[in-house]
């Protein structure tokens, strides 16, 4: 058996601040922060490791995707580590020949969301980026994703108000709320607390049922997404068979979720 997982940084245990994910501007704290996010991975690669039967394979796919600390890691975890191009992005390389179940941790809230003070979605440009009219966060987009592979979506680790989203989305998936959005601030509870649950919520998660994991495809996919620049929506709206909406939106739509990801490459 065969483990995924996605590695993101924003829904990581009490990170607040857009410096903390920045290797320029970040400083002291983006090292810790770097290294609570390698520690939150490695407590989900342990708890994989644990049962004795998963191999765990690691996508860093924060920014640089050069943030976890490989040494810090399990022994027999492989590490991918920047970006190749592909449209799968933060889950590339994914697919159900190769593995059986995806977890994603240190995941955050979606664009407009307040359960986050860093809600994004791929893009600080993106003011709102809309799935079937459901407010789409990078968790949604990686899951559909896996749902059009055939991998079900077992763990989830990040900021409450996503957990919380996740479950209406996949009822079967197992999450572990490490922090709460308030405003401009966050609350979460001790790092080496959040390590811990997600260990324990890992291994609990490949015990279960995965077939209740598996991700619902919709016949068809409608996609808006709302930029705080109308410069940004008049240039993204060349997108071949793109439609501008109005002065800071497009939408696309297509039935096939792949004509999605690759017009998520190039206007997220």
């Amino acid at each position: 058996m065969k483990l995924y997982i996605s590695a993101d940084i924003e829904g990581t245990a009490g990170i607040a601040h857009w410096d903390e994910t920045d290797a320029v501007r970040g400083g002291s704290q983006y090292d810790y922060f770097c290294g609570q996010m390698t520690r939150e991975v490695a407590a989900a690669c342990r708890g994989a490791q644990s049962l004795g039967n998963w191999d765990v394979y690691v996508k860093d796919a924060h920014d640089s995707a050069r943030n976890i600390i490989p040494t810090e890691l399990p022994r027999g975890v492989r590490l991918r580590r920047d970006w190749s191009g592909n449209p799968l992005v933060m889950v590339e390389g994914l697919d159900a020949e190769h593995f059986d179940a995806l977890a994603l941790t240190g995941y955050h809230s979606a664009a407009w969301d307040a359960g986050n003070p860093l809600s994004h979605t791929m893009i600080t440009a993106a003011d709102e980026v809309l799935i079937n009219d459901e407010r789409a966060s990078e968790f949604m987009i990686s899951a559909y994703t896996a749902g059009m592979l055939g991998v079900p979506v077992v763990f989830l680790s990040g900021d409450e108000n996503l957990c919380k989203s996740a479950k209406v989305f996949i009822p079967g998936i197992t999450t572990v709320a490490v922090s709460n959005g308030i405003g401009n601030g966050s609350v979460a509870m001790h790092p080496l607390d959040a390590a811990e649950r997600i260990e324990d919520g890992t291994r609990r998660a490949l015990q279960g049922d995965l077939s209740k994991c598996q991700v619902k495809m919709p016949d068809r996919f409608s996609v808006r997404i709302r930029y705080k620049e109308h410069t940004r929506a008049y240039r993204m709206g060349w997108y071949p068979g793109a439609v501008r909406v109005d002065e800071k939106t497009i939408e696309f739509e297509s039935a096939n979720y792949d004509d999605i990801l690759r017009f998520f490459l190039f206007v997220l």
